[in-house]
Formats: C-alpha cells, structure tokens, sequence
C-alpha cells in the first residue's frame, strides 16, 4: 500500500518520548516507547511516513533513555524504525527576518533577566542585616533564609524569562533545520520549538496527539488489520 500514497516526513523531538501525555494508565515508560515505535514501524511500512531525527537529538535521547534504565530492545527499535540525519546547516537558507526576530527576542530576555535580579536585590536590600548574619552563622544548614527563598525565587524567574519558549540548545536548531531541509511536520512538546516552527513555516504536531495521529492514518486506512469503521 505505501508504494501508493504520498511520502510524508516527520521530524521527532526527545519530548515525544518522555512526555507522560502519551502514557496510558498502567503502562510503563518502556511499554508506552515500545507501542509508539511499533506505530511509527508501521506506518513506515504501510503510509510511507518516515521519521527522522537529528544525531545530537537521538544522542541527547539515547542518554535520557539510559537513565531511565529502558532495555537494549526499545534502543534497538528506535534504531531501526527512526532514520538518524545530520541536517544540512549549509544548504539550508534562512530567512534573515528570522535571525532578526530571534536577535530581538533575545535581547528582550536579556533585558528581563536583569530586571529580575534588580528585583531580588531590592528585596535583600530590604531585610535586616542582623538577621542575615545571623543566618550566615546559623550552622542548620536544611532550614532555608530569607536570602535562599529570595535566591531560588529569583533563579526561577530568571530561568523562565530566559529561557521558556526560545530556542536554547544546538539540539533544538538541528530539529528545525532537518525538518526544514526535508519538509516535514515536527514532533515536540517543547513550546519554544513550536513557536519558532512557525516561524520557520512548519508544520507541526503536539507530541502528544502524535501517536493518536499515526493510529487514525492507520484506522482510516485499514492498514495492518486496523478496521477503519470502529
């Protein structure tokens, strides 16, 4: 049946993987990696959909995979059924009106990033100085200050106007150069990578919807036994 159908291209994100909105109840990690990859085989097989993935992208997924302790066969699956390619970074062209927009951004960031620490050092500057050095002699090290709570407080916020939703990683790019390379769709969670997709003028897919996708391609055609009247 593949032979027949039009090619579609896919471009998998690690958040694809590790998400728990693809877990069903009762079904482990390993079980929920396993039946996505059996659905990506398939499809590959019967509606000629390729999934691909940049090499620094696999090698940041193989080492989560790791640590999460999944058996050699969820590896050796991913393997076989998901394609390892290294993104063209010189043939593809950029639209220098993206370089521009994400130079803004992060600028923007940067300027939101300093007023957070301004603010976390107003309020030090508003606590009791005996206090302070109270606590800096204080030797119950597991008891958090003011200063720490003000400290994490201010590491949160900073992360979060810094980094959530931007593109923050080599590995983020190569996702989106490779599906720009290949027109195709992307698979993530990560919102950054969804907001620049657009940018980019791809087309993408909620890696939690991805497996529900893959199963209503199967379904509506019939493919491998799967009745597309149910």
């Amino acid at each position: 049946m593949s032979g027949s159908l039009p090619r579609q291209r896919f471009v998998l994100d690690t958040s694809l993987f590790i998400t728990d909105e693809i877990r069903e109840d009762g079904r482990s990690l390993e079980e929920t990696i396993l039946h996505l990859l059996d659905l990506v085989a398939t499809a590959r097989l019967e509606l000629n959909i390729s999934c691909y993935m940049p090499p620094s992208i696999h090698d940041e997924l193989g080492t989560m995979l790791r640590d999460r302790e999944v058996s050699d066969a969820v590896h050796s699956r991913l393997d076989t059924w998901v394609v390892r390619k290294s993104p063209d970074r010189y043939g593809v062209t950029i639209p220098a009106d993206i370089v521009y927009e994400f130079i803004d951004e992060m600028s923007d960031r940067v300027n939101r990033g300093l007023r957070v620490s301004e603010e976390a050092i107003r309020e030090v500057e508003q606590l009791d100085p005996a206090e302070l050095a109270s606590d800096a002699n204080d030797d119950r090290s597991e008891y958090m200050t003011e200063a720490d709570r003000i400290l994490s407080d201010m590491r949160d916020k900073y992360r979060r106007a810094l980094r959530r939703g931007v593109l923050d990683s080599r590995e983020d790019f190569d996702l989106l150069v490779l599906a720009r390379e290949l027109d195709a769709g992307v698979v993530t969670e990560d919102r950054g990578i969804i907001s620049w997709a657009d940018e980019f003028g791809l087309r993408y897919v909620r890696a939690g919807q991805f497996p529900t996708l893959l199963e209503e391609y199967l379904r509506a055609t019939g493919a491998d036994g799967i009745d597309s009247s149910s």
